[in-house]
């Protein structure tokens, strides 16, 4: 028998962001989630096994298999709708990133290749994550095509300007950071030339390990434009490690030469990704109160 909406509880992760980014909505969005994951189950031929806890922060998870074949799969739904999610999965077609198997991209709805959730990049050591995660990059990085319907890179940073302007007040002591950063990604957006498929929020907890492939990316938040954009969010992984090594300005500035260099990027360029990116992010978790992930991030923006 089908799961009924009442049997699928969200979790307490994914009720937070949503409370936290969707705001008088919230209520709304969560009450009908269950529903709708419910239809699709039905709709596709679905057995619900579980829903994975503590899941990801944006989407509800569940891991099921066809009725017909006992093929199992992941059922994705995503509370505000998948955006352009599916397009970039289909694109990819399975090499680099998890493979689509279904879609109803109105409903938010995704049916995935189940992948080894609780195995993430960031199991390896560092060294070794980071030659992975770079190799993996490259085969994510191609051409969008004439007609792709996804986000311009310089729309992204618009969006994300305007909100580290209108939050600057909540680290007057950040301003000449904030304004740097603003500043630098104006001059890079400038002189950028590149339209390339991006994954759009790559870094190790986005690659799972995978049984056709050693690593897959997921959940990408898809754009186009310069591959260093995609490299910068990779510079600020596993940042409580990077803070606690001897002289980590340094540390960071190594790291960002060696991911550069095996991509053979412009590592100017994927340091002042890196600058605007780290003080978005630092603003975001104060705006959410997340004062001790903010000053963490902030830090690491100073270092550049």
């Amino acid at each position: 028998m089908p799961a009924q909406p009442g049997q699928i509880t969200i979790p307490e992760r994914l009720a937070g962001t949503v409370r936290a980014e969707q705001g008088e909505a919230a209520p709304a969005l969560l009450a009908e989630l269950p529903g709708r994951f419910a239809e699709h189950l039905g709709r596709w031929g679905l057995v619900l096994e579980r829903i994975a806890e503590p899941g990801g922060r944006s989407s509800l998870i569940g891991y099921v298999h066809r009725e017909d074949d006992l093929a199992p799969a992941v059922l994705k739904a995503t509370p505000a709708g998948s955006d352009q999610e599916h397009a970039a999965l289909r694109q990819w077609a399975g090499r680099g990133a998890v493979l689509l198997l279904d879609a109803d991209p109105a409903a938010g709805i995704l049916l995935l290749e189940r992948l080894h959730g609780d195995i993430p990049l960031r199991s390896l050591a560092e060294a070794k994550a980071m030659l992975e995660a770079a190799g993996l990059l490259q085969r994510l990085w191609v051409e969008p095509g004439a007609s792709h319907p996804f986000t311009p890179l310089a729309d992204r940073v618009a969006e994300r300007a305007e909100l580290l302007r209108a939050r600057r007040d909540l680290a007057p002591e950040a301003a000449p950071l904030i304004d740097e950063a603003l500043e630098t990604a104006g001059a890079l957006l400038a002189g950028a030339t590149e339209q390339h498929l991006l994954h759009g929020d790559f870094h190790h907890g986005k690659v799972l390990a995978a049984d056709r492939s050693p690593w897959l990316a997921v959940s990408p938040r898809p754009l186009v434009g310069e591959r260093a954009y995609d490299l910068a969010r990779l510079v600020r992984d596993r940042l409580d490690t990077l803070a606690g090594s001897p002289g980590p300005r340094g540390a960071t500035r190594r790291r960002i030469t060696q991911l550069a260099d095996a991509v053979d990027l412009d590592p100017d360029r994927v340091r002042g990704w890196a600058l605007f990116r780290g003080a978005d992010a630092g603003l975001a978790a104060l705006a959410a109160g997340d004062r001790a992930t903010a000053e963490l991030c902030l830090e690491f923006t100073g270092w550049l």
